[in-house]
């Protein structure tokens, strides 16, 4: 009788299947978890204006210039490039002009267009205040509408920016 050694080609066919099929599962997952962690820098970066624009809007009825809140490098209503690791700029529609009901402001922040997860490459990630109280991200459109500055798809929005 002889001695079995090793595997058969059959058993390592199956082996191989089986790693496949892990394989086609998780890559698609992995890569939705990659670029919801990049757009958090977006809602980290955005969250840094909100706080100063919310005490513009407080003591002064109107968004402050976005060098004042600590972005630099471009103008009163947009940041320079590359102010993140994967976004590359930020706006400000109404800073440096009166914040109301009717005038709300709009910050938006736009992704790189190389070294992010392709879901989100040159997509854009928006938050709104008419007041500097109550703030709307992503596609939400109470108390302010911003969904039309935001085109990321639902799955890549945090939590709490999903409509």
């Amino acid at each position: 009788m002889r001695k079995h050694q090793g595997f058969t080609l059959i058993e390592l066919m199956i082996v191989v299947a089986i790693i496949g099929i892990l394989a086609a599962i998780a890559i698609p997952s992995y890569n939705d978890y990659t670029a919801r962690a990049q757009v958090t820098e977006a809602v980290n970066l955005t969250s840094g204006l909100k706080t100063c624009i919310a005490e513009g809007i407080s003591d002064k009825g109107r968004a402050p210039v976005i060098g004042d809140c600590g972005m630099t490098g471009g103008n009163d209503k947009e940041s320079g490039t590359n102010v993140g690791k994967f976004v590359d700029k930020i706006e400000c529609d109404r800073c440096g002009e009166d914040v109301d009901a009717g005038n709300p402001v709009t910050i938006t922040a736009t992704f790189k267009s190389s070294g992010v997860a392709s879901a989100i490459k040159d997509k854009k990630f928006a938050i709104g205040t008419a007041d500097g109280n109550n703030w709307a991200c992503g596609k939400l459109t109470e108390p302010v509408d911003v969904s039309g500055n935001t085109d990321l798809e639902n799955k890549h929005l945090p939590g709490s920016c999903k409509p």
